[in-house]
């Protein structure tokens, strides 16, 4: 299978951010690719809560999400839309920060919520409230894409490593990684941390990401750091997209994934402790 990560630089505008996230696709698609993942964020990335709340819509009503079906469809290929954020109906009116797995056939195969929130201080000046505006999910979801069992994260999940190890043992090959990550936590530990998921699990992680700067309107905007990451299942680095938008193809082979677990069996050797 060959997979072709989409590495993106959106705007906080869903109508202008589409048509280049679909010639990506098609860029990925004509490239031999029969999984194309996008990143995090792949509509809009925006921090002013009341510009979100007017451009967003809720999944049913999401033209990005209608188009990038289409295009799966069109093109014949699993598309990872890495996330995208959704209105909700919840009373507290937050919104929901949601990946989908797309068929071949246009049909979604898989929906997955963030669970984890990014709310951190960065910096004195860099500060990040995700759940002021994001409800968490609370299902882990692994999905049969009849080629792979894959597992679904989003970014911030990175850092919680249970969640990988619970996918990994219900049967992931592939972990989904998409992000928009923190230009100064990304360089700090994005690559350590997805090649340290890979080898705990002996799992392919595919991890496309948000590159450069984003403005939007009303606010300051922000840096992502880039580098989407193929990492194989013994935690070597496949690819590396660097930090311009475009698109970076690798080729799994899923038999690296028994081979890695049979030469380290950890999956099979969890124990009880007690404490503290």
């Amino acid at each position: 299978m060959r997979a072709g990560l989409v590495q993106l630089t959106v705007g906080d505008d869903p109508a202008a951010n589409l048509p280049v996230t679909v010639d990506h696709i098609r860029r990925a698609a004509a490239g031999g690719a029969g999984l194309v993942l996008t990143p995090e964020c792949t509509n809009a990335l925006s921090g002013n809560r009341a510009h979100q709340r007017a451009v967003l819509r809720h999944e049913e009503d999401d033209p990005t999400l209608s188009a990038l079906r289409d295009e799966a469809a069109r093109a014949g290929v699993w598309l990872l839309v890495g996330s995208l954020g959704v209105l909700t109906h919840d009373a507290d009116g937050r919104f929901a920060n949601r990946s989908f797995l797309v068929s071949p056939t246009g049909e979604i195969a898989a929906r997955y919520d963030k669970i984890h929130m990014f709310d951190v201080n960065v910096t004195e000046t860099e500060v990040y409230r995700e759940s002021s505006a994001y409800r968490p999910g609370n299902k882990a979801v692994l999905a049969d894409a009849g080629f792979a069992k894959i597992g679904m994260a989003v970014c911030y999940d990175l850092r919680f490593p249970q969640l990988f190890r619970r996918l990994a043992q219900a049967g992931a090959q592939i972990l989904t990684v998409p992000a928009a990550f923190n230009h100064i936590t990304g360089a700090a530990h994005w690559e350590v941390l997805l090649r340290a998921r890979a080898i705990e699990t002996g799992c392919f992680v595919l991890a496309p990401a948000q590159t450069g700067f984003h403005g939007e309107t009303g606010g300051k905007g922000r840096r992502t750091y880039g580098h989407s990451l193929a990492i194989a299942p013994w935690g070597e680095v496949l690819a590396d997209a660097g930090v311009e938008p475009g698109v970076t193809f690798v080729d799994l082979d899923l038999t690296e994934v028994s081979k890695a677990r049979a030469r380290v069996p950890s999956l099979s050797h969890d124990r009880g402790f007690t404490g503290p």
